[in-house]
């Protein structure tokens, strides 16, 4: 893309975003969120609860930076065992979901998984979701508005060239040839997860937030001692990063550069 087209794409929208959001509103009153648990087991097998904490505390962070409740569903490999009634976790689900919630909140999109994952895909109950099918359901919901995928999961920076476009922004919780770590039996969040609901109340914007996410993590593991490190990795096209302070989230550090 030229410089002078990025600008134009970015002037056209800051405009949609004005209008998506009326004065006085948050700027993600209009936007569509989908947030989704792929599993329930640790990496040996057992049980573990950190994807469905991850899925819970994900949608209460959204809520507090002006999600609106019905413009928001989530989903579990185990849904009947939770208090907040997330729908069963099936990529046909999934992908209906984002096709109702991108028809009546169009201001933008945000599609969160946390899950194991493979270098063919994440993990999403029985299935493995491949980056390509994933790219076509961001594409054919979302198309052109502003839109943050979020995947934590081991291989994860697979994901980047199938979801890559100029209006997106994705963050995953490693490289596409490394593990992520945190997800054992007595683990409360992945480290990923963990770090991203630590910046959320900080991040001034989502660029903030998936730098800081990134430097949480590197720390996190260096501290356990988890190698390799698993270098989550931030793409942000062109058409959306000069649109993302105009996407405040309130936090108290200062925007990144």
């Amino acid at each position: 893309m030229t410089r002078g087209l990025a600008r134009l794409v970015a002037i056209l929208g800051a405009l949609w975003l004005t209008q998506a959001a009326p004065a006085g509103a948050s700027p993600f009153a209009d936007w569509a969120a989908v947030v989704v648990a792929g599993d329930w087991q640790s990496h040996d097998g057992g049980p573990t609860e950190a994807f469905d904490n991850a899925r819970r505390d994900v949608v209460q962070a959204l809520g507090a930076l002006g999600f609106r409740r019905e413009n928001v569903r989530q989903f579990s490999v185990r849904p009947d065992r939770y208090r907040d009634r997330p729908q069963k976790a099936e990529v046909e689900a999934i992908y209906g979901a984002m096709s109702d919630l991108a028809r009546q909140a169009t201001g933008g999109c945000l599609l969160y998984l946390t899950s194991h994952g493979a270098p063919e895909g994440v993990v999403v109950d029985q299935d493995l979701l491949p980056p390509g099918v994933l790219g076509q359901m961001v594409e054919h919901t979302c198309g052109q508005r502003p839109t943050v995928v979020v995947i934590s999961a081991c291989f994860s920076g697979g994901f980047v060239p199938a979801l890559a476009a100029p209006n997106r922004m994705i963050l995953t919780a490693a490289r596409r040839d490394r593990s992520s770590f945190g997800c054992g039996e007595a683990d409360k969040y992945p480290y990923f997860d963990d770090c991203f609901l630590q910046a959320m109340p900080r991040a001034r914007e989502f660029w903030g937030l998936g730098r800081q996410v990134q430097s949480c993590v590197a720390a996190r593991e260096q501290k356990e001692g988890m190698k390799p490190p698993s270098e989550p990795q931030l793409y942000v096209g062109g058409a959306l990063r000069p649109l993302l302070p105009l996407l405040p989230f309130g936090g108290s550090e200062p925007a990144a550069n």
